[in-house]
């Protein structure tokens, strides 16, 4: 199904819980409003469900923190069912033990939140001492095939040194680095991201682009010569990424959100579906929501 401006909906983001165990001072929380109710892993599958009859055949669980899910098992397995690729959003600090289990329920891809592989930067980031077992955790999705296995690195500043650091940490664990811009929150400044861009893209040997959002993903050589690749995510201010976007997503609290950066066009499906909503009514829900969609950088 496309939307009113053409751009076909391929993919959905489920936010399974607001709740995480570190305090990242930028944390958008998927621009969610606070809510207290949370799905079911039963009532996460009917959702896909409907978005598998309009022909979304992605799904990526996020949070908060999804590990901290004691169900997250049952959902990944419920959702491998509907969904061709699923993917999931962690921090890494509880994943090592998961991950193995995580695969064997049909989880294909992860992306791992590491702002800094130095200690006391990641520290001040998250509020918390827990880089290594990030690091596990990274290490633990590689070795259990959750390819590719991507790690977020939000540009929380313009230090390229740093920056290029944690990436070569990254490709030597056998995962792949994505720069990720930071999402304005309140009165944080935005880095400029485009500086740390062009310092890769100078020292690119290939380059091509992803069709959603027409990200870039860079190649460069390592300290041993080997190709590497290194993904640039930039959302803020960007008419290309807005226009090119492929996602529903659907909020902790079971509503159907147009759009990460903001709350208009929010749809409810989850109280229709308690209700007893037939099949008919919540793929219209979904529509409605998928209708709602507008480019937010016009």
């Amino acid at each position: 199904m496309k939307d009113s401006y053409g751009r076909p909906v391929k993919s959905i983001r489920i936010s399974v819980t607001e709740d995480c165990n570190l305090n990242c001072f930028y944390c958008h929380n998927e621009g969610q409003l606070p809510s207290k109710t949370i799905m079911s892993p039963e009532e996460i599958e009917q959702i896909l469900s409907i978005a598998e009859m309009l022909g979304i055949r992605d799904v990526k669980f996020t949070g908060g923190e999804p590990l901290l899910r004691e169900d997250i098992i049952d959902i990944i397995r419920r959702a491998s069912k509907h969904m061709k690729d699923v993917s999931l959003t962690t921090n890494g600090t509880l994943l090592a033990p998961m991950a193995k289990k995580l695969y064997d329920a049909g989880l294909n891809r992860i992306n791992v939140s590491l702002d800094s592989s130095d200690r006391e930067k990641y520290k001040r980031i998250t509020g918390k001492d827990m880089l290594d077992k990030v690091l596990d955790g990274i290490s633990a999705a590689v070795e259990a095939g959750l390819y590719p296995v991507k790690v977020n690195i939000v540009a929380l500043s313009d230090d390229i040194e740093d920056m290029i650091k944690t990436v070569k940490d990254v490709w030597r664990m056998g995962a792949m680095p994505q720069i990720i811009e930071l999402v304005n929150v309140g009165e944080t400044t935005s880095p400029n991201i485009l500086r740390i861009e062009k310092f890769i893209a100078s020292r690119a040997i290939k380059v091509r682009e992803r069709n959603m959002h027409r990200r870039k993903i860079y190649t460069l050589k390592d300290d041993n010569g080997c190709p590497r690749e290194v993904e640039i995510v930039r959302p803020m201010h960007n008419t290309e990424f807005c226009a090119n976007c492929t996602r529903i997503r659907v909020t902790s609290g079971g509503m159907l959100k147009p759009c990460l950066m903001h709350n208009q066009g929010l749809v409810d499906i989850l109280t229709p579906l308690r209700k007893g909503a037939g099949r008919e009514e919540l793929v219209m829900l979904f529509k409605k929501a998928i209708m709602n969609r507008f480019p937010y950088w016009r």
